[in-house]
C-alpha cells in the first residue's frame, strides 16, 4: 500500500511505525472473512481492510468524524485478522496508533466520555472495584438486564488456599512470579491459587509481588495510553528486584489478556530510556500458564498417572483471542485437558471472538451480546458439562449468558491432580 503521511506525524515514532505497517498491506481482503464485526454488520468499514483505509486517510491529513471513530470503536482488537493475514500486517498496533490520534481530534462527549472515565479509573483500583462488585451482586435482582448481565455471580464457596511455602522444610529451587491483576482477584480468586497448587506439584513456587496492580491493558484501550504506560512502569518496578536478583525464571500469566499485553511491554516502552531494557526483559520472561505447564510434560504425566481416575467429564474450551491470536498459542490447553482425562467437545468457528474484549461488552453491548450468544451456542452444541477458558474477561462474559458453569481450565487440571474431579487415567506421555 502506497502512503503519503502528513507532516504532523510522518517523522514521529508512531508515524514511522504506522507507515511501515500500512506498506505491508496488499489489499487482499482475506482478513475480512474472519472478522467478527464484519460478519455481523456486513460493512467494509467494520472490517480490518476498511479500518486500515480509514486510519491511512486520517494519518494523511484527511478530515475525521465521529463516524470514523465509531468504526474504529467497533473493532474488538481480537486480532483474528492478523492470524489470517498472509502479509504479516500488525493491525493491532496500527489500530492503537489510529485510535490515539482520533481521540485527540474527536474528543469524547457526554455519556461516552463518562463511561470511559469510570471504567479506566474504577476497574484498575481494587479498593473501588471490589465494593462496586459486591454492591452489584446485592442489587442484581432489581437492576435492568443490561446492567445485571455485567455483574458477575458470586463464587460458590471459598477458594482453596495457596500452598504455604513458609512451612516447608526445603524450599523449591525454582520460583516464578504471578500477576494478580486488577479484576481477577475479586471475580475469580481461585485461578491464581489453582495455578500455584499445580506448579507446586511440579516443583515450582509461584508468588505475587506486592504493588504490581493492573498490567495497563485496560487503560491502554480506553483513551488513556499515557496512564497505561505509567501502570506498566509500576508493574515493572514491582517485579524488577526479583528479576534483577536472578531469583525467578519466569513470569506466569493466568489471564491471557494480560499476558498478550505484558509480552508487548518491550515494544510499547522501547522509546523510554529508563525502562526500555527492563520492559524487554519482562516481555522475554513472560509465559502463559499453559506454556509453563506444557514444558513440564514428563513430570505432569507422572502426576496424572498417580491421580485417581473417574468418569470422564465432557468440557468445551473457548480459546480467548488474546491466547490464540495475540500470543499464537493454539492447541496447548486442549492437549493438557485431554491428557488429564477430560473429553473435549468440538466447537464450531473456534477462531471467533466471544465479544468480551476487555470493556467492549460495556461500550458495545449489542454487538457483544450477539457474539456472546453465538459463542455459547457453539460451545454448547456438544452438551458439555462445563465450559472452560483462559481469560477472566471471557469467563465472566460467557457466564453472564449461560447456566452452564464457566471456569478457568487450570482449575480442572488442579482438581484432576488432587483427585477431586472426574477424568479417565492419563496417557503415559503428553503431546503439546
Amino acid at each position: 500500500m502506497q502512503t503519503n503521511l502528513a507532516d504532523f506525524i510522518k517523522d514521529t515514532p508512531e508515524g514511522r511505525e504506522a507507515d511501515a505497517i500500512l506498506r505491508t498491506c496488499v489489499h487482499c481482503g482475506f482478513c475480512t472473512a474472519t472478522c467478527p464485526t464484519y460478519q455481523l454488520l456486513g460493512d467494509e468499514l467494520d472490517g480490518p481492510r476498511g479500518r486500515i483505509y480509514l486510519i491511512k486517510q486520517m494519518l494523511e491529513g484527511q478530515p475525521v468524524t465521529e463516524k470514523t471513530q465509531l468504526h474504529l470503536d467497533r473493532c474488538l482488537s481480537c486480532r483474528s485478522c492478523e492470524t489470517t493475514c498472509p502479509s504479516g500486517v500488525k493491525y493491532h498496533r496500527l489500530l492503537d496508533i489510529g485510535r490515539a490520534f482520533i481521540d485527540r481530534q474527536v474528543p469524547r462527549r457526554g455519556v461516552e466520555k463518562l463511561k470511559r472515565f469510570l471504567l479506566r479509573e474504577a476497574l484498575p483500583r481494587r479498593w473501588l472495584f471490589k465494593p462496586a462488585v459486591q454492591a452489584g451482586q446485592l442489587l442484581r435482582p432489581v437492576l435492568p438486564s443490561v446492567l445485571a448481565d455485567k455483574v458477575p455471580t458470586p463464587v460458590d464457596g471459598a477458594p482453596r488456599p495457596w500452598p504455604d511455602f513458609s512451612t516447608r522444610p526445603v524450599a523449591h529451587k525454582r520460583r516464578m512470579i504471578a500477576l494478580a491483576g486488577c479484576v481477577q482477584p475479586d471475580l475469580a480468586p481461585n485461578t491464581n491459587a489453582a495455578t500455584a497448587r499445580v506448579l507446586d506439584r511440579l516443583g515450582i513456587e509461584l508468588f505475587e509481588p506486592a504493588g504490581a496492580g493492573c498490567c495497563g491493558a485496560l487503560r491502554f484501550h480506553l483513551d488513556a495510553q499515557e496512564a497505561a504506560l505509567a501502570d506498566m512502569r509500576r508493574v515493572i518496578d514491582a517485579w524488577w528486584p526479583h528479576i534483577e536478583s536472578g531469583s525467578v525464571e519466569a513470569i506466569v500469566m493466568t489471564a491471557s489478556g494480560c499476558g498478550a499485553h505484558v509480552k508487548e511491554y518491550g515494544d510499547l516502552l522501547k522509546h523510554d530510556a529508563a525502562y526500555a531494557e527492563k520492559a524487554a526483559r519482562v516481555s522475554a520472561l513472560t509465559r502463559d500458564a499453559s506454556e509453563v505447564i506444557a514444558a513440564e510434560r514428563e513430570r505432569l504425566a507422572e502426576l496424572l498417572r498417580a491421580a485417581s481416575g473417574g468418569a470422564p467429564l465432557k468440557v468445551a474450551f473457548h480459546s480467548p483471542c488474546t491466547l490464540q491470536h495475540g500470543q499464537k498459542i493454539r492447541g496447548v490447553v486442549e492437549s493438557l485437558l485431554a491428557a488429564a482425562g477430560y473429553e473435549l467437545s468440538p466447537v464450531a468457528d473456534p477462531h471467533l471472538c466471544c465479544g468480551s474484549a476487555g470493556t467492549y461488552s460495556i461500550l458495545q453491548p449489542e454487538l457483544s451480546k450477539q457474539l456472546r450468544d453465538n459463542k455459547l451456542a457453539a460451545l454448547g452444541a456438544g452438551s458439555p458439562a462445563v465450559f472452560v477458558t483462559a481469560n477472566i474477561g471471557c469467563q465472566t462474559h460467557l457466564q453472564s449468558g449461560s447456566a452452564t458453569p464457566v471456569r478457568h481450565w487450570i482449575e480442572l487440571l488442579d482438581e484432576r491432580l488432587a483427585g477431586a474431579a472426574g477424568g479417565t487415567p492419563a496417557p503415559a506421555s503428553i503431546s503439546v
